[in-house]
């Protein structure tokens, strides 16, 4: 795993941390600051509620490393052109970066991030080594050598609706349609480049519409823009984020909405949807999985990377991994391989046993895994979105 003498004791609360060096490529080295640093991460997917215990862990186990850490929140749209500014003023504040693959992506496209894995390949796990299969598609197709994943899920899409309100469940695309064409304004899904349930849901409908080529949003995607255009006749208005539609569902204000494993679980569990609320998936389903990354933005002080290594390093382990089982959030959530249930804690087995469904995983071993689309095409899918299915009615 790539984990050296310094790296233990780095991790091990080692008292001359002074004296240590991480060697990176060709050479390179790396020396740990002679004085604690403070860290500012910033979170634009949610991604803390999962490893916010993990981090805080990591800080109080390396008091001579990290002295405090800075925790911020942000829309994901909005992250990358605010860090390009800080970047082109030479002055980049935003040292961690937590994501999903919408930002990532869009910051592979703009060079924003460190290739930690080959500028550094010594001082991380190596990825075939830890991640386990499904993880380790999406560590290759989003985070390849900028990111790091640190969590998982099959996702979706999965679609939530209230019992008492829907009698006729659509089984089929078609059936979705018309149901929401003869119920408007009762369904809705968030903008995509802002929800992993929406970004899911428009990768997976060309599979399930047996689209021309579902890697191709630009040219592959005719059937599911023309059914994406026809179903935004029945949505009103689509929420900025995901929680927005859990809000509506549990409010009553609509009947059914796009989701995921984690986004089914948590909200019941938080009480902000009814426990009873059901789900189901549609005939044809492809699991379109989605995963969260760290990235680190180029311009951070050097003083400060092999800090940042060390906590990437740090969150991979089964203990943290455990974590992120959470109450359900990601569902399952850990991204390394060998990290069962009976690893987290007790809360979290509680809250999945109650909360979560034998349906998943009937699913889970049915439905086929696709890789999702690069972030080049990715990018191009949420922009042709925006501009021909739902920007406008964005909110």
């Amino acid at each position: 795993m790539g984990d050296g003498i310094s790296r233990r004791q780095v991790l091990g609360g080692f008292t001359g941390l002074a004296a240590l060096q991480a060697s990176g490529a060709f050479g390179q080295v790396l020396t740990l600051p002679s004085a604690p640093v403070s860290l500012n991460i910033i979170d634009v997917a949610g991604d803390l509620q999962l490893t916010q215990v993990g981090i805080d862990r990591f800080r109080e186990q390396n008091p001579k490393l990290v002295s405090r850490i800075t925790y911020t929140r942000a829309p994901s749209p909005e992250l990358p052109g605010k860090i390009k500014a800080q970047q082109d003023a030479n002055h980049v504040d935003i040292d961690l970066v937590l994501t999903g693959p919408g930002a990532l992506s869009d910051g592979v496209e703009q060079g924003l991030w460190i290739p930690v894995f080959s500028k550094y390949p010594n001082d991380l796990p190596k990825p075939e080594a830890v991640y386990h299969p499904h993880a380790l598609m999406m560590q290759k197709n989003f985070g390849r050598d900028q990111g790091v994943e640190v969590v998982f899920s099959p996702s979706g899409p999965l679609f939530e609706y209230a019992p008492a309100r829907v009698k006729d469940v659509p089984k089929t695309a078609a059936d979705l349609l018309a149901w929401v064409k003869a119920h408007p304004n009762r369904f809705t899904y968030a903008r995509p480049i802002n929800s992993g349930p929406g970004w899911t849901f428009l990768m997976a409908i060309p599979y399930i519409l047996g689209d021309k080529d579902p890697k191709d949003p630009i040219h592959g995607w005719d059937k599911t823009w023309a059914w994406l255009k026809e179903l935004d006749k029945g949505i009103d208005y689509y929420p900025a984020g995901t929680g927005g539609t859990m809000k509506e569902l549990g409010e009553g204000t609509r009947d059914m909405i796009v989701s995921t494993c984690g986004w089914d679980i948590n909200p019941r569990v938080l009480g902000v949807v009814p426990k009873e609320v059901e789900m189901f998936a549609l005939e044809g389903t492809h699991w379109v999985p989605d995963a969260q990354f760290m990235c680190i933005p180029k311009g951070v002080a050097e003083e400060k990377i092999p800090v940042l290594l060390a906590l990437m390093s740090f969150m991979l382990k089964p203990e943290q991994q455990a974590l992120t089982y959470d109450k359900g959030y990601f569902y399952p959530g850990p991204a390394v391989k060998g990290v069962t249930l009976d690893m987290a804690p007790a809360e979290s087995q509680a809250v999945i046993k109650e909360y979560g469904r034998p349906l998943y995983d009937k699913l889970i071993a049915e439905q086929p895994v696709e890789v999702p689309l690069q972030p080049k095409d990715l990018v191009a899918a949420f922009r042709r979105w925006d501009d021909e299915v739902g920007g406008a009615k964005a909110k």
